[in-house]
């Protein structure tokens, strides 16, 4: 998968947990603003979180000493005698998941600037100098306010109209339709994710109910505001991208929120609940860079022991760190360029689909050619094997120097073998 996918994936559980916490603990509460709150840092941190990323390390039972090289990544295809047993991506690759993904996406922000541009449309087509009202035929709903402005529909008698625009102006104020545009927009990188819906119907229910809450405070009768948004109720056929007045989904939530006991201040302690399930995601989501363990052999061949217990007793004695290291052609970069280049996948471990990642350890002599090869952490003989004949290829380095004196010195390079 591309980057983008996976983050989002990271994303999705994200959205998933904060959502629950919502659900459970705060959505039957009158605190609208504070919900309101919850919602929009709930989206915002789920786009933050996956991007921290902790490093933790456990003992492996091998002595790291010497130049520890990056790592070297060996892929191969997969082969194709190999049987595997893939479940769902037998029928679709990574790569068609990627793709249906990313026109999903595309077929999303299309449908949302569609959405913008009809709204502009009929606000240029139907607006008045100095006034934010426009008024409309065909819809069917009474009103409903975005991008600014506040449309309502020409059928209704002006004590209605004035009503629903008194309703429509507390959208406004809250600046509603910002909040309407940001989760449209993460909808379309989220359109997998159930999540994302029911946190856009939670946030437009918010809305109504801070907008209805502005309406009753300003001295509207409630049983006159409830028959008005009864007689309101059609089938709404309205831009994506608005809060409307007449929103038949939402009508009976409205009129039990209207005549609800406040919720108390001490219920916004509940939040705190949002710290131990945002740590408990994170760790359990987040990238998490862990020191390779020695689950593998980790050897050292009894031939290479003695090997290296002849060479110790000729003086050879490899240093850990010097003034100047080895360098070969290149630099580092050069190094790795030609293990990467000059490593072949074995076929027998292609055939047996073995993966993993070979530690090799190696010393540079003074004399700048390669010497002491051994396994450090092992995965399969073949693969193994392979790491050492290239090692063993490398040409000469240019020797480290201690004091101005060519020394033989330690270095480790993992390669990791991978098919695709």
């Amino acid at each position: 998968m591309s980057t983008l996918v996976i983050f989002m994936v990271k994303v999705a559980i994200y959205l998933l947990a904060f959502y629950l916490i919502y659900s459970l603990l705060l959505s039957r509460d009158t605190s609208y603003t504070r919900n309101r709150s919850y919602i929009l840092m709930s989206l915002v941190l789920s786009f933050c979180l996956p991007l921290i990323t902790f490093s933790t390390s456990r003992p492996m039972g091998i002595q790291f000493f010497g130049k520890f090289l990056a790592e070297v990544l060996v892929t191969a295809p997969a082969n194709s005698a190999v049987k595997v047993d893939k479940g769902f991506f037998s029928a679709i690759s990574l790569q068609n998941l990627n793709t249906i993904y990313f026109i999903m996406v595309a077929l999303f922000l299309i449908k949302l600037l569609v959405d913008l541009v009809n709204l502009a449309y009929l606000i240029l087509k139907r607006k008045t100098k100095g006034n934010r009202i426009i008024y409309f035929n065909g819809f069917k709903t009474a009103g409903f306010s975005s991008m600014g402005y506040i449309f309502i529909n020409s059928r209704l008698t002006t004590e209605e109209a004035e009503e629903i625009i008194k309703h429509e102006q507390n959208h406004l104020k809250k600046v509603h339709f910002l909040d309407v545009l940001i989760v449209e927009g993460i909808t379309a990188f989220q359109w997998f994710n159930p999540a994302i819906y029911l946190f856009n119907r939670s946030l437009r229910a918010i809305h109504e109910y801070q907008a209805d809450e502005g309406c009753l405070r300003s001295g509207i009768p409630v049983v006159n505001y409830q028959c008005l948004l009864l007689n309101q109720v059609f089938k709404s056929n309205v831009f994506n991208l608005s809060n409307s007045f007449s929103n038949p989904s939402l009508v009976k939530k409205r009129m039990i929120m209207m005549t609800k006991k406040r919720t108390s201040s001490l219920a916004a302690l509940k939040m705190l609940l949002v710290i131990p399930v945002a740590v408990t995601v994170l760790l359990s989501v987040s990238s998490l860079t862990t020191a390779p363990s020695d689950s593998s052999v980790n050897r050292i061949t009894d031939y290479q022991e003695k090997q290296v217990r002849s060479l110790t007793e000729k003086q050879l004695n490899p240093y850990v760190s010097v003034e100047q290291m080895p360098l070969f052609v290149g630099g580092d970069a050069g190094l790795l360029k030609f293990i990467a280049e000059n490593t072949h996948y074995p076929e027998s471990a292609k055939l047996k689909n073995i993966q993993g990642r070979v530690i090799v350890r190696f010393c540079v002599t003074a004399d700048g050619g390669v010497t002491l090869t051994s396994i450090l952490k092992g995965v399969d003989p073949d693969l193994d094997t392979e790491a050492i004949r290239v090692v063993n290829s490398l040409p000469s380095f240019e020797p480290g120097k201690d004091r101005g004196k060519a020394v033989p010195v330690w270095y480790m390079v993992p390669i990791t073998f991978t098919l695709r």
